[in-house]
């Protein structure tokens, strides 16, 4: 690919970035559709002839890009939500109870779903089973903006700042939930890539599967949130309560910091064996709970925000040009029913499963209504996640079919964006109406007890 067409690639990246988001902000389309169409335009015209998509040739650029895209994105994510999690405080810890449970319930039932369609019903080889489930079962923090909170709440004189059209997101259920759940489950998704990859390239599981438990599923996931709570704390009393004014960051409005928090968490986990990605998220969150009235949160987010914004529009870009170029071309109809089961099916019953099994109460922290239960369920996006997660088992084990799990992303992906970018607004319409200005929801069954004077949603 010439290089003029690669800097007319980023260009279109630079002015979309600017132009879209205002652009859309009315329509029921969203700026990760548009940007596979043109893409895929791009990819049809003269611009990429010749061009070489082959996702497996080209693999480690794959991953070092959409891994930093994903990084920006959990930073953001994190720094967004600005309800509290104290360790000791069981209260703020029931205020999760929806993140809680889609990650301890629906995830593992979506990893499973996935796996168990592939292998049983459609004779997909079992560890190319178990990593389509691992890659696809995280919903994305990058392409699920249009239902997640806007960003963080700062103090303006005695009043909070509010979200977009008066509404107060953080205190918005849903988008609690799908924001928590997509800044926590990139991490929580690498336990079982390694299952994926022990699977491919190791002997039974009789000789691994202690070490698995033990290392991968327990103290990776330890030490990426120690390490994240470790440095958002070091770097929050440098940048908040120094005794040196020249090193209170926040005073002076750098938000540059908000880079080094993201490297530096990242990087020392990686270097000590946790999960970076989780690391990053914990490190954001913990900077977040230092001062959650400093306008300073806002300048950090806003950094990542137009950093991540710019990759996901190049990622974008460049996966509707490699749908023209062959990135497809592994796609059958087994593929096809796994991406349509996934985004129809399998992600709808399992978010369901684990919100509306023993539901709590209207009027305790942490409640959904049915209707607020039924959008959480469904918007379950999938995206650049995805792609970083088969690049990076495709590096570690050898998988037999992996152009035809690329194909098998690509596709999911695309569904995901038509069908979520599609839905989202009607969807968050429709909720709105649901809520009214009374009970949110008259149609809860009785083990849910009576609703509620107030709703539990924005």
């Amino acid at each position: 690919m010439p290089t003029s067409s690669i800097y007319l690639l980023i260009g279109l990246s630079l002015l979309l970035a600017v132009v879209l988001p205002r652009a859309l902000s009315r329509v029921p389309v969203s700026p990760p559709m548009v940007l596979v169409g043109v893409g895929i335009l791009i990819g049809r015209s003269p611009l990429t002839s010749g061009l070489d998509a082959d996702p497996v040739t080209h693999r480690g650029v794959i991953e070092h890009v959409t891994e930093l895209t994903v990084l920006l994105a959990l930073m953001g994510v994190g720094l967004a939500l600005d309800r509290p999690l104290t360790l000791r405080d069981r209260r703020s810890w029931a205020r999760w109870s929806p993140a809680w449970r889609l990650l301890a319930v629906g995830m593992p039932i979506t990893i499973g779903g996935v796996a168990l369609i592939g292998w049983a019903a459609l004779g997909v080889a079992l560890p190319t089973a178990v990593l389509l489930g691992a890659a696809l079962a995280p919903t994305d923090p990058v392409l699920a903006s249009d239902v997640q909170v806007e960003g963080p709440r700062v103090a303006v004189g005695d009043e909070v700042e509010l979200g977009i059209d008066g509404e107060v997101d953080e205190d918005d259920e849903v988008r609690f939930a799908l924001t928590s759940e997509a800044g926590l489950n990139d991490g929580l998704a690498f336990p079982f890539v390694h299952l994926a990859i022990l699977l491919a390239g190791v002997g039974s599981v009789a000789t691994w599967g202690g070490y698995w438990l033990g290392w991968h599923l327990v103290l990776q996931i330890v030490l990426g949130v120690a390490v994240g709570v470790g440095v958002g704390r070091a770097l929050a009393a440098v940048a908040f309560r120094s005794p040196r004014p020249a090193l209170r960051l926040a005073e002076q409005g750098d938000p540059l910091l908000v880079v080094a928090a993201l490297l530096t968490s990242y990087g020392l986990s990686e270097l000590v064996g946790g999960y970076g990605f989780l690391a990053t998220f914990t490190c954001a969150m913990t900077i977040r709970a230092a001062d959650r009235s400093h306008g300073y949160h806002e300048a950090m987010h806003g950094v990542v925000e137009r950093l991540e914004r710019l990759l996901t529009l190049f990622v974008l870009l460049a996966l509707g040009v490699a749908m023209t170029h062959g990135l497809l071309a592994a796609l059958d109809a087994r593929g096809i029913a796994i991406g349509l089961a996934l985004v129809l099916v399998v992600r709808p019953v399992a978010g369901l499963v684990a919100l509306r099994v023993r539901p709590r109460s209207l009027g305790e922290p942490g409640a959904l209504t049915r209707s607020e239960a039924l959008v959480t369920a469904f918007f379950g996006v999938r995206g650049i996640g995805s792609l970083y997660y088969l690049a990076y088992a495709a590096g570690h084990a050898d998988f037999a079919q992996e152009r035809w799990m690329w194909s098998v992303i690509a596709f999911t992906i695309a569904v995901s964006v038509i069908v979520h970018g599609v839905g989202a607004t009607p969807a968050m319409h429709w909720l709105g109406h649901r809520r009214g200005p009374g009970p949110a929801d008259t149609d809860l069954p009785a083990d849910c007890g009576p609703p509620a004077t107030g709703t539990t949603g924005a």
